[in-house]
């Protein structure tokens, strides 16, 4: 890829090699602690997002920060762009170890300072702190499974980080619903930091077991260009979603200097092609960031909307959500099958379509004629296409790299996942903010407009569906790129 560059996490040692000596799974002995690990870390992170979702709208309500709901999810989002970067650099000359662990610990420092938070800008700024630590862990992982794991496992490897996301998907609303209910929304995030210790004292022996297995790599130079883009694309998407909380003229001057910062500095980050569609790595890359955002924006107005529209109980709006969680896996699983290699553009169009169906689906709830658990049933459905098509997008971007690209690439889909988190949560909450919504829902009982939601949903599905259009644009049947091979890829 003509855009590697020794800021992010390029594995520059020879990849694991896919011999026939090499025939076990991902269980299988030389591999079962390093996946123990790496799933661990996965379903702490899917247990806190689980959780969260199903604590939001009550946190939001006695903060009085309804308006800013939609923040609370892309401020997360936004410190992910720029860490995500940071950890590139880091994993680049120090391994994936440091950035994972100490990820890991900021994420829980940022879970403190929101559940002790008295206002919603210092909830939101607990938020950010987590965005920080999770785009530190996330990066690191993919490069742990880049060094680590031979090709032929890759999609068993990812199938397993959608496997972990079952159980924070049945459990997490219950425990979370339940403690919102009996104890308070703060003890939702005051506990979760205790859960850190134990994937802490049981995943690092292995880690560094397998780390130390791996040849080494040549550490690049520091690249501080690179993370001065990270920094402002995270400035101009923070003053991006402020100005859309403002709504009024002032709101201009903060909306054109972050639109200013934003751009040029994603247009650097990302492979060059991204934002236009090039055939190939590009595409790949962007529809990462379509997927997450389309689905993502939605679901986080999902439990306000059960809550508010349908006054559901905290417990019963996270249960919403579950079979989402659930039917990932599912799909997840479905790409991992061997016969899946041959259609990954298929599956990539087919994962878009259903996301759209289950977020057009998710508006019929707004009827009051239908009952609240069509939105569950509809949710399955976008569970199992987001299985289906970001996974296959994972493994994509791997066949689609050469073997000294994996880690930059790695990053590069990661940015746009982030990004697209941002832009599209953040036009969610434009929108909900802009048409009323949280005017009228702000006192406990409230019941919210249902326009804002109807639109949002309205949105997101345009969007679902303009990802599946793109997807022939992804080259699935190409065979993996060399670096000099990329500008003309590039250029598709």
């Amino acid at each position: 890829m003509a855009t590697t560059s020794s800021s992010t996490p390029v594995d520059r040692a020879e990849p694991v090699p896919d011999t026939a000596l090499d025939t076990g799974g991902v269980m299988s002995g030389p591999y079962r602690a390093l996946t123990l690990g790496i799933v661990s870390v996965v379903l702490l992170l899917a247990f806190e997002a689980t959780a969260v979702n199903t604590a939001m709208p009550v946190a939001a309500r006695q903060l009085d920060g309804l308006g800013l709901y939609a923040f609370a999810f892309s401020g997360y989002f936004t410190t992910t762009l720029f860490a995500l970067v940071v950890s590139g650099q880091w994993c680049d000359r120090r391994g994936p170890l440091a950035p994972l662990f100490t990820g890991i610990a900021v994420f829980g420092a940022g879970l403190v300072v929101a559940g002790t938070a008295v206002g919603m800008w210092p909830f939101v700024a607990g938020r950010a702190i987590q965005g920080l630590g999770g785009g530190l862990v996330i990066v690191a992982l993919y490069v742990v499974v880049g060094r680590a794991f031979p090709e032929r496992l890759r999609p068993s490897v990812f199938a397993a980080f959608s496997a972990a996301w079952v159980l924070p998907s049945i459990v997490g609303p219950l425990v979370s619903g339940a403690v919102t209910q009996h104890l308070g929304w703060r003890w939702v995030f005051l506990a979760v930091p205790v859960l850190i210790l134990l994937p802490l004292a049981v995943m690092g022996p292995a880690l560094r077991r397998a780390e130390r297995a791996q040849p080494p790599l040549r550490p690049a130079p520091f690249d501080r260009r690179r993370t001065w883009c990270a920094a402002l694309a995270a400035l101009g998407a923070g003053l991006l979603q402020y100005a859309g909380q403002r709504l009024d003229l002032l709101g201009l001057l903060p909306a054109a200097l972050g639109a200013a910062l934003l751009v040029p500095a994603v247009v650097r980050l990302l492979p060059p092609g991204t934002l236009r569609a090039a055939r190939g790595l590009p595409t790949v890359i962007l529809l990462r960031g379509v997927a997450a955002g389309a689905f993502f924006a939605a679901e986080a107005f999902v439990p306000l909307m059960m809550v508010t529209q349908r006054h559901l109980s905290p417990t019963l709006a996270g249960l919403t959500l579950t079979s989402g969680g659930l039917s990932w896996a599912l799909g997840s699983w479905l790409q991992g099958r061997p016969w899946a290699d041959r259609h990954r553009e298929a599956l990539i169009r087919v994962g878009f379509v259903l996301t759209a169906v289950a977020i057009a689906g998710a508006a019929v709830v707004l009827v009051p004629a239908v009952p609240a658990w069509t939105a569950a049933v509809f949710w399955a459905v976008g569970g199992v296409g987001m299985g289906l098509a970001v996974a296959s997008i994972s493994v994509l971007m791997m066949k689609l790299s050469a073997p000294e690209d994996t880690g930059a690439n790695s990053a590069a889909i990661q940015l746009s996942d982030a990004l697209g988190n941002v832009l599209l949560i953040g036009l969610a909450g434009v929108l909900f903010a802009g048409l009323g919504g949280g005017s009228v829902a702000a006192a406990e009982g409230g019941t919210a407009p249902a326009g804002p939601f109807a639109v949002i949903f309205l949105v997101m599905t345009g969007v679902a569906l303009l990802g599946a259009l793109v997807s022939g644009r992804t080259g699935a049947g190409r065979k993996p790129v060399a670096v000099a091979e990329a500008p003309a890829l590039a250029e598709g």
